[in-house]
């Protein structure tokens, strides 16, 4: 009987607790605390955005928003060093930030490092869910720098699928295209 008694008054205190408790993460809080900041990008006004999170950064240094953006400003800027820093401390604190492994791969990329590159686009395929044409084919150009062909042939192949149309460009250049107006053995001479 206490039993019964005891599980009818676990029930509701159960339905309580859900619809009482905050469910949003900390990531979604920050993204709606930097909504200035976040404008300011959008706008492309990214000099007052890098200021805005650099201020961000001092006053919450355990934001991983704040960093995650201050490393897009860097990005943006072409402060490659200072963009890999900033996401990576990020990620420090919140690794399922998608964005930040792809905006770190473009870093490393961009620093001509396609090995990181490439881990770091493989981190956010994974977290995509090989969703993301944009993912795809960046991950697909670092395979392709690091001599992979196929994969990369095949990154690029599904990133067409989902409607990315630079992958296709891509795929219609050397070393993917074969050219048909050339034979592809010359044929032997006879004497």
């Amino acid at each position: 009987m206490e039993i019964c008694l005891v599980v009818l008054l676990f029930i509701p205190y159960l339905f309580l607790k859900y619809y009482l408790t905050d469910h949003d993460t900390k990531a979604e809080k920050d993204l709606v605390r930097f909504a200035e900041g976040i404008w300011l990008m959008s706008e492309n006004r990214f000099e007052e955005a890098f200021r805005y999170f650099d201020e961000s950064v001092k006053a919450n240094p355990k934001s991983a928003v704040a960093y995650a953006y201050r490393g897009k400003c860097n990005l943006h800027d072409e402060n490659y060093f200072s963009a890999i820093y900033d996401i990576s401390q990020a990620l420090s604190f919140d690794n399922t930030l998608s964005d930040c492994y792809l905006d770190k791969g473009k870093a490393h990329y961009a620093l001509q490092e396609f090995e990181e590159a490439f881990r770091e686009f493989d981190k956010a395929v994974w977290f995509f869910r090989n969703q993301n044409p944009y993912a795809l084919r960046m991950r697909g150009l670092a395979r392709l720098r690091i001599d992979q062909f196929t994969q990369s042939e095949r990154d690029l192949q599904r990133a067409a699928e989902l409607g990315d149309e630079d992958s296709v460009l891509i795929l219609s250049q050397s070393p993917f295209s074969v050219d048909l107006a050339k034979p592809l053995r010359e044929p032997t001479s006879r004497r």
